[in-house]
């Protein structure tokens, strides 16, 4: 145990997610350790991440606008949305150049365990976004875990009325994984093979 701010400062650290004890300890002697301008830099953009960004009103990715780049883009296909769990699993997608249609962000995925079930996600907002009959194709990205598919399951059943194809990314996806530390190969190939959950009828 440290004194006063030095250890106030590894307590913080240690919150985030992957960083132990002994991890928040080397980064907080590091920061002790740096030149004072390039901490102060540091703190201010965290203050100013904070406060400048936002959730896009349209899909619910991060984004410093009221919408996102993405959805602001006249290129994309509005036909086909893809279903994440989080804004950094729209980065991974995106990173593959697979998928040119839109996104939606379900703020996590139903974990009872957890007490998270359908309505504490994006779930209202995505089936009002299918009212129009533009989207044609679902993709059901949710992470290959337990969650992840419960969360796919409930969706599929309940997109059944909306007259969309429903799809999910191919199995090439290790099973308890996270598209974020998925590679760009595995990913993209993923996306291109994905597999149909549901076709709507004529």
């Amino acid at each position: 145990m440290y004194e006063g701010p030095i250890q106030d400062l590894i307590d913080e650290l240690s919150r985030l997610p992957g960083i132990g004890p002994r991890g928040a300890s080397r980064i907080a002697f590091y920061l002790l350790d740096a030149p004072e301008e390039d901490v102060f830099a540091l703190a201010d953009t965290l203050r100013r991440v904070k406060e400048s960004s936002r959730v896009c009103e349209v899909c619910f990715n991060v984004s410093q606008e009221e919408r996102c780049r993405i959805c602001r883009d006249p290129r994309r296909d509005r036909s086909q949305l893809c279903v994440v769990e989080e804004s950094k699993d729209v980065v991974a997608i995106e990173r593959t150049n697979e998928f040119r249609g839109l996104y939606h962000v379900l703020g996590g995925s139903i974990s009872p365990i957890d007490g998270r079930g359908p309505a504490d996600l994006h779930t209202r907002e995505l089936f009002q976004r299918l009212a129009d009959g533009e989207v044609q194709e679902v993709i059901l990205a949710t992470d290959p875990d337990t969650q992840g598919e419960a969360t796919a399951s409930y969706l599929s059943r309940m997109l059944r009325d909306f007259g969309v194809r429903v799809t999910r990314p191919a199995s090439g996806l290790p099973v308890g994984g996270d598209l974020e530390y998925a590679d760009q190969v595995t990913l993209g190939r993923a996306f291109e093979g994905r597999r149909l959950m549901f076709e709507p009828t004529a």
